[in-house]
């Protein structure tokens, strides 16, 4: 695959215009044009979260295709993750081992937890 450098970025032959931002090729057209490619992602996903994630996609009208698009698009766009991701510290670490082991303190309501906070 041939390689061009585009604002201090390797990209495709063909995928970085002037710019230095992606362009998408187009065919079929009158006129002709590059044929428009495709590549396949294939990911393994808990079947329970699919179905979560999946009824809220179809409740803003998107797909997985039309979702994976738009995730992959912002990371472009973004130069990176479009979220922030933190790497968590030991406190929070030991308090999700603790919830994962069943080491938690149950309260009767909201008001009994803040008293014995003692705020």
């Amino acid at each position: 695959m041939a390689i061009t450098k585009a604002a201090g970025r390797k990209y495709p032959v063909g995928a970085a215009g002037k710019s230095g931002k992606a362009t998408k090729t187009t065919g079929g057209e009158a006129g002709g044009g590059n044929p428009v490619r495709s590549g396949m992602i294939r990911a393994r996903i808990d079947p329970e979260l699919k179905v979560r994630v999946e009824a809220i996609f179809d409740a803003v009208g998107l797909n997985a295709s039309d979702a994976i698009r738009l995730f992959y698009s912002q990371v472009a766009l973004q130069e990176g993750l479009p979220f922030e991701v933190k790497i968590p510290n030991a406190v929070t670490r030991k308090a999700i081992r603790d919830a994962d082991a069943g080491k938690v303190t149950r309260y009767s309501s909201p008001e009994e937890m803040f008293e014995k906070m003692g705020t």
